[in-house]
């Protein structure tokens, strides 16, 4: 082919390449090659945070939600409560934690009655007091200078390190001499083997602890021996260097965090269950009520956008309100309520896709009222019906009994047939055992054929009339049957319609619940427990009504 008679051609082929994703354009004519870059191949957020999370848990055994939580904390800025005996691995989960951080710098610190917020804080610089006469700290190499904090056995420190990190925890701000610093701490985590003493006054840092979660000793056996036998050194820093977080990407996070929507049916779950803890409180004697005040609440907001965020959704969807399970209590008595009052929440208040089925049975049931008081005529007739005494026997009739025994019991009597002869007992007035008789059901109403003295008779037992409702069926006026059937036809295409609905604009998030990253999969059928019973229900509906339009069509 001759190139200088041919006309301009170009071609574009597109290629995925994983560190410079591009374009390649051949110039036929010119043979000139131009990169464009046109596709963005970097891993998702989510799947940065998965992979993070897994190479966290690299080594660990049972240790996956307090490592996610203690993440999930700490990236929505928040602290976190470690509740267990000692050797547990709640240091380690710290530890681990900070290797998250690209930047990250450690401060860990083991409280005891004889702390000083020197050793927490850092020492007093003698320079600045000598030469400026002022009262700041050193604090490059202690908790102000930290990302990822650690304090051990927290109720054992002293009121002044208390009254210090109450504006840490909740405002990020150290108060060093004259000066607020503003501190970098990403996360804070505490631990203990037992709950603040009841007799100090330790209410307000418990309750900067946003996330509370008790860990224990490896339940299954088999993960113990895993654990006792592996020599991996679990303290070693073995994060990939493209998984750890800067400083630069949480602070862009952080911004979009506070862009993640929070839809109607979340909002909705949480007002239910802020109203039934009030309802628990009030039932409540004697108890310890659980009390959560408001700004709780806004920081649970946060950690529901951070969650979702992290997911690599742009809403919190109702599989997130689940966190808020380790966010409510105050003591472990309490967790079983909470539990059961935030699934009964969600199971019953979440997807509706706002189907007012209560409205919507009610038409149904007038409907069928309607229709059932036009053709349905009910008249009473009298009918005999055995008589029962003490509930226990029906009676011979005395002017038929040949033999000894006018009673025999319900039980056998219902037992008889009248094929077959079964030995029965009677009984006389007294209700003592007088005989033991071959016997069969009479072909008559209420009658029993006794084999006695050679030959068969037939005895009648006592009964009584009674009133019996008795209905009859007529056909509707062909008029009405048309108004009905518009009726009809209007319901069921209603019912139909949403359905549809239901089945087309399902929320996009019913098929990933199970794959939330902080929430345990198991909560996933709770989440759609709720859609599939309002659209069990629609289509309950849809046959009843069918049920009924046979009912006046086929009298």
């Amino acid at each position: 082919m001759n190139y200088a008679k041919q006309p301009h051609l170009s071609i574009e082929i597109k290629y995925l390449q994983l560190n410079a994703p591009s374009s390649v354009i051949f110039d036929v004519k010119n043979i000139n090659i131009t990169m464009t870059k046109s596709i963005d191949s970097s891993p998702s957020i989510r799947q940065k945070v998965e992979a993070l999370l897994e190479a966290l848990c690299n080594g660990l055994y049972e240790r996956e939600e307090p490592v996610h939580l203690s993440l999930l904390a700490s990236i929505a800025g928040e602290s976190i409560f470690l509740l267990g005996p000692p050797g547990v691995g709640k240091s380690l989960i710290a530890r681990r934690l900070k290797y998250a951080f690209r930047d990250g710098v450690s401060f860990e610190y083991l409280m005891s009655k004889f702390s000083t917020p020197d050793e927490v804080f850092g020492p007093v610089s003698i320079k600045k007091l000598k030469e400026e006469d002022k009262y700041e700290r050193l604090t490059d190499r202690y908790l102000p200078g930290a990302n990822i904090v650690f304090l051990d056995e927290i109720w054992k420190a002293g009121p002044a390190i208390q009254n210090a990190l109450l504006t840490i925890l909740n405002e990020k701000i150290y108060r060093n001499g004259e000066e607020d610093l503003k501190v970098e701490i990403r996360g804070i985590i505490t631990a203990s083997n037992e709950l603040p003493p009841k007799s100090t006054n330790l209410a307000p840092i418990w309750d900067r602890f946003l996330l509370r979660l008790e860990m224990g000793n490896i339940k299954q056996f088999q993960n113990f021996l895993d654990m006792i036998t592996d020599v991996k050194d679990v303290y070693e820093d073995d994060i990939p260097d493209n998984l750890k977080l800067s400083n630069e990407e949480l602070d862009q996070w952080n911004t979009q965090i506070d862009q993640i929507e929070i839809g109607p049916e979340v909002l909705n779950t949480i007002q239910l269950v802020k109203v039934k803890l009030a309802e628990q409180n009030a039932r409540t004697t004697g108890g310890e009520p659980i009390i959560v005040h408001d700004r709780r609440w806004k920081k649970i907001i946060r950690l529901l956008r951070t969650a979702a965020f992290l997911n690599g959704r742009t809403n919190v969807d109702l599989m997130d309100c689940f966190l808020m399970y380790h966010c409510l209590w105050g003591s472990p008595s309490q967790k079983i309520k909470i539990r059961e009052i935030l699934t009964d929440a969600v199971a019953k208040h979440g997807y509706t896709m706002a189907v007012n089925l209560t409205m919507l049975k009610k038409e149904v049931k007038e409907f069928q009222q309607e229709v059932e008081k036009e053709i349905k005529i009910t008249h009473t007739v009298n009918e005999e019906q055995l008589m029962s005494i003490d509930d226990e026997y029906f009676q011979l009739e005395k002017e038929d009994s040949k033999f000894q025994g006018v009673f025999v019991t319900i039980k056998q009597y219902r037992q008889l047939t009248i094929e077959g002869e079964s030995v029965i007992n009677f009984y006389d007035e007294n209700k003592n055992l007088v005989n033991r008789i071959r016997t069969s059901k009479g072909k008559q109403n209420h009658t029993i054929v006794v084999n006695h003295d050679s030959k068969q008779n037939i005895y009648k037992l006592t009964t009584k009339l009674t009133d019996k409702p008795e209905v009859i069926m007529k056909a509707p006026h062909e008029f009405l049957q048309k108004h009905w059937d518009e009726r009809y036809q209007k319901l069921t295409a209603f019912i139909e319609k949403q359905i549809q609905n239901m089945s087309e604009n399902t929320p996009k998030e019913m098929d990933s619940l199970d794959k939330n990253l902080f929430v345990e999969a198991d909560f996933a059928e709770i989440v759609k427990k709720n859609f599939e019973e309002v659209e069990s229900s629609l289509k309950n509906l849809k046959l009843q009504l069918e049920k009924l339009q046979f009912s006046y069509t086929h009298v």
